[in-house]
C-alpha cells in the first residue's frame, strides 16, 4: 500500500499530460531544452579547442552574456504576451534561435561566439515566460498546478542531465558536429508549434474601460511579490547560493577532466551525465522528501550537500569524481525546485505571471553574478578552484540561514486545568 502511495506520488505531476494540447506544447518545450544541452556542451568543447588556458574565461563570459539577456528581457515578455498573438511569440523566437545555432558550427573568433550567444538568448527570454504564460490557457484548473509542477521540474532537470547526454553525444560527432543536431531539435519543436490551434494562444481581449498598469508597473509589482513572502525570498537566495556552485561544475568541470585528470571528451561527457543522475533521482523524490510548509529541509540539506561536493573536486580521481558529481546533482536538485512551488502554493494565480518572470530574471542574475567569479578562479587558481568555489559556497549558506531563514512561531499550548 505504502508503495503505491509512492508511485502515486512521483506520477502525480504527469496527470497534466492527459491534455493533449499541454502534453504537445511540453514535448515541444522538452526538446528545446535538450537542444539548449547541446548548445552548452558543444561551447565548453568549442572554447576548450580555442584556448585551453581561457576555456574557463571564454565559457564563463558566454554564460554571462546568456543570462543577462534573460535579466535584462524576461521580466517584460510576460507582459508583451499578454497584448500580442502568444503562438506567433513562440514560433517566430523559437526559428530565429534556430537559425542562430546553425551558425555556430562556422564560429572561427572568439567573439562570434559572444554576439551568437547573447542574440540565441534575447529570444528565449521571450520564448520561455510566453510558454509558461500559455498553461493556464490550456490547462484545466484542477491540472494547472501538476503542469507547472512537470514544466518547471523539467527545466531544472534538463538544465542539468542534458549537458551529460549532450556530452556522451559528442564523443561520437565531435564538438562541432553536435550544434548541426542542436539545430535539428530545433526543427521538431518548431514544428509542434506551429501545429498548436491559434484560439488557444490569442492574447486576452483587454477591457478598454479599465486602467490597466503599465507594464514597468506590472514588472515592479512582481519583484515586490517575489521578495515580500519569506518562504519564496528564502528560497530564492538559496538558488544564489546553489547558482554559484552549479556555476564552477559548468564552467570548470571541462578543464578539470581534460587538464587536471588528463582524460577525453568521452570522460567530461560521463561526468556531466553523472551530475545529470544525481539532479534526476532528486527532481522526483523532493516533493516526497519535505512536505513543509517552507521547504526549509530540502532547501537547506541540498546547498549544503552541493557546497560540500564541489569542495573535494580538485582531489579525486575520475571515480569518485563521478560519485561525487552524483552527489553534487542531488543538491543541485533539491536546492533549486522549491522555488517555483513555492510560488504556486503562495500567490494568488492572477498575479504568477508577474512573480515566475521576476523570479526567472533573478534566478539568472545569481548565475550572471557566479559566473565571472567561477572563470576567474579557474584561470588563476586551476589547482584550487573547486575548493575555493566550495568555501565560498558554504560561506554564502551560512549567510543566507543566519539572515533569511524564515523562523515559525512557536505553538503554545494553555492547559487551563
Amino acid at each position: 500500500m505504502k508503495i503505491g502511495k509512492a508511485i502515486s506520488k512521483l506520477t502525480e505531476p504527469f496527470q497534466a499530460l492527459q491534455n493533449k494540447l499541454f502534453a504537445k506544447v511540453y514535448l515541444a518545450q522538452t526538446i528545446s531544452l535538450l537542444g539548449d544541452a547541446f548548445t552548452w556542451v558543444g561551447l565548453a568543447l568549442l572554447a576548450y579547442q580555442f584556448g585551453e588556458d581561457r576555456a574557463a574565461v571564454i565559457l564563463a563570459t558566454a554564460l554571462t552574456l546568456r543570462v543577462t539577456a534573460f535579466i535584462i528581457f524576461s521580466p517584460f515578455a510576460g507582459v508583451l504576451a499578454d497584448r500580442i498573438d502568444r503562438k506567433k511569440i513562440l514560433y517566430t523566437t523559437h526559428f530565429i534561435r534556430m537559425g542562430l545555432v546553425a551558425l555556430l558550427p562556422f564560429i572561427t573568433a572568439e567573439w562570434q561566439i559572444y554576439v551568437l550567444v547573447f542574440l540565441m538568448n534575447v529570444f528565449n527570454a521571450f520564448f520561455s515566460p510566453t510558454y509558461r504564460s500559455i498553461i493556464p490557457q490550456i490547462v484545466d484548473k484542477k491540472l494547472y498546478r501538476q503542469a507547472i509542477g512537470l514544466s518547471a521540474a523539467t527545466y531544472q532537470l534538463l538544465g542539468v542531465l542534458g549537458p551529460g547526454l549532450a556530452g556522451i553525444l559528442a564523443v561520437w560527432l565531435g564538438a562541432r558536429e553536435i550544434f548541426l543536431v542542436d539545430a535539428a531539435t530545433f526543427i521538431i519543436a518548431g514544428i509542434l508549434l506551429l501545429t498548436l490551434p491559434k484560439s488557444f494562444l490569442n492574447a486576452p481581449k483587454e477591457d478598454v474601460s479599465k486602467k490597466h498598469p503599465t507594464t514597468w508597473q506590472d514588472v515592479t509589482k512582481g519583484a515586490k511579490l517575489l521578495f515580500q513572502n519569506k518562504y519564496i525570498r528564502f528560497a530564492l537566495f538559496i538558488e544564489l547560493v546553489s547558482a554559484m556552485a552549479g556555476a564552477f561544475i559548468l564552467v570548470n568541470t571541462i578543464i578539470l577532466v581534460k587538464g587536471g585528470l588528463s582524460l577525453t571528451d568521452r570522460e567530461y561527457g560521463l561526468i556531466m551525465a553523472a551530475f545529470g543522475i544525481g539532479a534526476t533521482v532528486a527532481a522526483f523524490v523532493s516533493g516526497a522528501i519535505d512536505k513543509t510548509k517552507s521547504r526549509q529541509v530540502s532547501l537547506i540539506v541540498g546547498a549544503l550537500v552541493l557546497g560540500l561536493a564541489i569542495s573535494a573536486a580538485n582531489y579525486l580521481n575520475f571515480s569518485l569524481l563521478f560519485v561525487f558529481w552524483i552527489i553534487a546533482g542531488l543538491g543541485q536538485s533539491l536546492a533549486e525546485i522549491p522555488s517555483e512551488t513555492l510560488i504556486g502554493e503562495n500567490i494568488a494565480d492572477e498575479e504568477q505571471g508577474k512573480v515566475y518572470g521576476s523570479h526567472f530574471a533573478f534566478s539568472h542574475l545569481w548565475w550572471a553574478i557566479a559566473y565571472p567569479i567561477a572563470g576567474f578562479l579557474g584561470t588563476n587558481f586551476p589547482e584550487k578552484e573547486f575548493l575555493y568555489g566550495g568555501i565560498i559556497t558554504l560561506s554564502l549558506l551560512l549567510v543566507v540561514f543566519l539572515l533569511l531563514r524564515p523562523k515559525e512561531k512557536p505553538i503554545i499550548k494553555i492547559n487551563l486545568n
